[in-house]
């Protein structure tokens, strides 16, 4: 059997990155990791502790203890903190607010990243879509496919605003630029380390973004092996 590699895949706010990836995972039966569920985890872990997101030392004591696990399967995503299921809890609008507070710590990122690596090495699958901020950099540097996935700020907001179904389309803008901002101080998911590939969406629909990142795949890791396809 092939050993099992990391598909990286990095991105700001609104590229489509998630659904993306979940898409290529599916198609390829290939695992999905979401990173950003991780960062989510944590932050509802330090908010259920009665804890403050801003209080760098509460986030480094919660994620000293934080039984976190994730499913792979790209239709299934599972988010536990030990028996308590929080793939729902995750995406509430308090703790999108508090994510930024856990993901700027930088023992935590480290603590985070080395979690990712384990769950994608220990994956029963032939290889793992890695989506997030840092994947290409400091995730999996070495992974054989490494794609920047971006597009146009204002395509970007767009299509985040359609998401959330939101009639203030200037307001959702203004917020993706603001994430930016603050997450951009942590990493750099703008602009391609050398060897990464970018795939802009700008002009593509979502099918075929799609086709475009398994282009890459294709390219960057021939003749890799293919799961079961769930498409």
């Amino acid at each position: 059997m092939t050993e099992s590699f990391i598909v990286a895949i990095d991105g700001p706010a609104g590229s489509g990155k998630s659904s993306v990836s979940k898409a290529v995972a599916r198609r390829l039966g290939y695992g999905f990791l979401d990173t950003g569920a991780a960062y989510r985890a944590l932050a509802w872990h330090v908010l259920d502790r009665g804890d403050d997101t801003a209080d760098e030392a509460a986030v480094l004591a919660a994620a000293a203890d934080f039984p976190f696990a994730q499913g792979l399967d790209p239709d299934d995503r599972l988010v536990h903190v030990g028996a308590t299921d929080v793939t729902d809890a995750i995406r509430e609008p308090r703790v999108s607010g508090a994510v930024s507070g856990v993901a700027r710590v930088p023992a935590v990122r480290e603590q985070v990243n080395d979690a990712f690596r384990r769950i994608a090495r220990e994956a029963e699958y032939p290889a793992v879509v890695v989506e997030g901020r840092d994947i290409t950099t400091v995730v999996a540097p070495d992974a054989p496919v490494r794609i920047l996935l971006t597009a146009a700020p204002e395509v970007r907001a767009a299509r985040r605003a359609a998401e959330l179904d939101a009639e203030d389309a200037g307001a959702v803008a203004a917020a993706l630029h603001h994430r930016d901002a603050k997450d951009s101080a942590v990493v750099d998911f703008l602009t391609a380390a050398e060897g990464v590939e970018v795939v802009d969406s700008t002009d593509l629909d979502f099918e075929e973004t799609i086709d475009a990142v398994i282009a890459v795949i294709e390219r960057r890791a021939p003749g890799a092996q293919r799961g079961a396809d769930n498409g």
